[in-house]
């Protein structure tokens, strides 16, 4: 049997009974939300929220978190230990592989670790990147199919470095037997993968479980899992721990029915709902990539993620991380610290260098978000309904500061006369290829941002600009080290100016409503 549960003693601590039903509801009413207004951008407490927008209490939580705040993502780092190899489900979309360096996606591990080892490695990794300030157990198999080796692991951790948040990552079938063994721990972030509220729906997804000591399968299944994910979220956010819940978009299955698993998760309190790209290419070995099952495409997702933003704050920054993933949101810097270097490594915790250094880090953020404010409000009284999308090179900090042939992917930003909304990233190809630009390259990275506008850069060369600009795409370079988001709001009060002079025109194009501008004049 592929899930192998782990055996021995933990000690456990099982929920008590739950007060009344009224009384659990009204908690998580009061939570839920921490008092947002949906989708519309005000007093938002979801991942493109800033400190006016949440209760104090909830700020501190998600303010240096870079999964749970899309600001925070920019500046702040996280990293995984891959501590849980076991798990009690099968999915369709999943295939864990260990030993494996070469692909980027959940449920994968160049080494497995003990949680002795977890720790010395945080230490090391904590004191070498000051910025880092997660650690998340979310595999390669699952965490709470492994409790003893998670919670030993959250207890090193919680003494040697206790400035460092604890999260989960669990597929949720186990949670409510161990929900007050996490508010022991201090686990303030949990994150559980919801694909269906309807079993019929999940059989699809889910060929068996294992459960009670026996493997369970079909819509029966489907039905156990669901049930224990909705009960689990509920008792967490009941004891004001912060629920992000992740779903994968699969089309033809579940891709309509994500909008009732939105209703689902926001009703039961969750803070904010990922819904990510199946990952399903043929060599990664899952069912769906064998049988031809394909992901959705970019528009798709972003259809699917603006029809949910009305209901619930949707996080739209999510790499799909590894199991051993360390540093900023898109990068991994694993391959720095495994287990052979990290036991050789004499580490020196030093608390007061970490914060003053996250010190300067949030110097800088604040100035980011006043250049932006700034910005807006000299965008004040404009009237358009335009808007348009836009793609950024960038190595973090908020600011443009990649050339275009070395960007591994672009991060993607609505403008409107309401602002610079992030929507999104682009995975694509290099084009510089040792120092040589790539034709089949080029035409990948075309394709991936063909419904952008412009796309910003530090720094481009002449022969991808001129064949950018035939493909409507406006490459610009003059915001070269500024912050995006002021830049963004910059280039599109300029943008509305040549479209209302004629020197452009403002062409909606494709299907999915995609507004691209094109350029008349260059």
């Amino acid at each position: 049997m592929d899930a192998l549960l782990e055996e021995g003693p933990i000690e456990v601590v099982v929920s008590d009974e739950l007060k009344s039903i009224d009384d659990v509801m009204q908690k998580i009413a009061e939570h839920k939300g921490c008092g947002t207004k949906g989708g519309s951008g005000k007093a938002s407490c979801g991942s493109g929220a800033g400190q006016g927008d949440m209760p104090a209490e909830i700020w501190e939580k998600v303010k240096n978190h870079p999964c749970y705040s899309e600001e925070a993502h920019h500046h702040y780092a996280r990293m995984h230990v891959a501590v849980a190899p076991a798990c009690n489900i099968q999915c369709n979309y999943c295939n864990r592989k260990y030993d494996c360096a070469n692909e980027s996606r959940p449920g994968v591990v160049s080494e497995k670790l003990t949680p002795e080892q977890a720790a010395k490695k945080v230490l090391a990794v904590a004191s070498t990147i000051p910025q880092m300030t997660v650690l998340g157990i979310a595999g390669p198999g699952d965490p709470l199919a492994n409790p003893a080796k998670t919670f030993k692991t959250f207890e090193l951790i919680s003494q040697a470095a206790p400035d460092i948040k604890l999260c989960l990552s669990t597929n949720g079938l186990a949670l409510p037997e161990h929900v007050e063994t996490i508010k022991k721990f201090n686990v303030d972030h949990v994150t559980i993968t919801i694909n269906m509220v309807d079993p019929e729906i999940g059989a699809q997804i889910y060929p068996w479980i294992f459960y009670n000591h026996k493997r369970i399968e079909g819509v029966e299944a489907a039905r156990i899992l669901s049930e224990h994910q909705l009960r689990g979220l509920e008792m967490l956010t009941e004891r004001g721990i912060l629920c992000k819940i992740n779903s994968v978009m699969i089309p033809g299955i579940n891709d309509h029915h994500l909008v009732e698993v939105n209703k689902a998760v926001k009703s039961r309190g969750a803070f904010l709902h990922n819904i990510m790209p199946l990952i399903s290419a043929p060599e990664h070995g899952t069912v769906f990539g064998l049988t031809g099952q394909r992901g959705p495409t970019a528009q798709e997702l972003k259809a699917l993620q603006d029809s949910c933003e009305g209901e619930m704050n949707m996080m739209r920054h999510c790499r799909q991380c590894r199991a051993d993933a360390v540093g900023l949101l898109g990068e991994d810097r694993s391959a720095e610290f495994t287990t052979d270097k990290i036991m050789a490594m004499e580490v020196n915790y030093d608390l007061d260098t970490r914060k003053a250094y996250q010190e300067k880090v949030e110097t800088e953020r604040q100035a980011k978000v006043q250049a932006k404010q700034a910005e807006l409000e000299s965008m004040a009284g404009e009237m358009s309904d335009i808007k348009i999308l836009v793609a950024v090179a960038t190595k973090g900090s908020g600011r443009i500061n990649e050339h275009f042939g070395h960007a591994k992917e672009f991060q993607i930003y609505e403008l409107s006369t309401a602002g610079a909304k992030f929507v999104g990233h682009r995975r694509v190809d290099l084009y510089c290829q040792g120092g040589f630009g790539d034709d089949a390259g080029l035409d990948t990275i075309i394709r991936a941002i063909n419904d952008c506008t412009a796309v910003f850069v530090a720094k481009i060369g002449g022969c991808p600009k001129n064949d950018l600009l035939k493909a409507g795409i406006e490459p610009v370079d003059q915001y070269a080290m500024e912050f995006i988001e002021q830049s963004a709001i910059a280039y599109f009060k300029d943008y509305l100016q040549r479209v209302k002079s004629g020197e452009i025109a403002h062409v909606v194009r494709g299907d999915a409503d995609i507004r691209q501008g094109a350029l008349i004049s260059a």
